[in-house]
């Protein structure tokens, strides 16, 4: 949910909604296919297409739902530290996942709590981590295709003065303005990476 660069991202009160839908899709969209898998694998023999059915019918909307309780509490959850912290990080979604798991097993008393957070602010804490990877490299790898296409630039001939008189509207030099636009349109700004301050 937070591995999205920040200038893609909703304002923060506005993203609660759009992640509560995100959410429930992601969950009806998954369970679906698992218990539509699982309604086949035990239903009897001639009856399995139907089983599926129903058992994707009866359990994909709960799967969902349940999906969208914890996409929404963790949207609110990330606006509060925004809020808080009044910066936007990785660290917002590592603690509201933290938050997110803690809560949702409150009834089950206080060493599940412990897990339950323990364990969501892991998991927030891997995704974020292989986003911050994923970023790196692909920033990375625009840093070399620019440094490349540079070198290509500063090996190719430069056209002499002369030549960039009105000849080429009637066939003169028309290479020589083809990699004028091309080398223009290499050059492209590097996005932006998160960094720790």
């Amino acid at each position: 949910m937070s591995t999205l660069p920040e200038s893609k991202r909703e304002p923060c009160p506005d993203r609660i909604l759009g992640d509560v839908g995100s959410a429930f899709s992601m969950g009806v969209a998954g369970g679906s296919a698992w218990h539509f898998g699982k309604g086949v694998w035990q239903s009897p023999w001639g009856h399995r297409f139907k089983g599926g059915l129903d058992g994707m019918r009866m359990n994909a909307p709960r799967t969902g739902g349940a999906f969208a309780v914890w996409g929404g509490l963790f949207s609110v959850c990330d606006c509060s530290m925004v809020y808080l912290r009044q910066k936007e990080d990785p660290w917002n979604s590592i603690l509201s996942g933290a938050v997110t798991g803690g809560i949702l097993s409150l009834r089950q008393g206080l060493p599940l709590v412990a897990r339950s957070a323990a364990m969501g602010g892991f998991f927030l804490a891997m995704i974020e981590g292989a986003g911050i990877m994923i970023n790196k490299s692909v920033s990375h790898a625009q840093q070399v295709a620019t440094s490349q296409a540079m070198l290509e630039q500063e090996k190719q001939p430069q056209p002499l003065p002369s030549d960039s008189g009105p000849g080429w509207l009637f066939g003169g030099k028309k290479e020589q303005v083809k990699e004028k636009v091309t080398t223009e349109v290499l050059d492209s700004p590097i996005p932006p990476a998160f960094e720790y301050n």
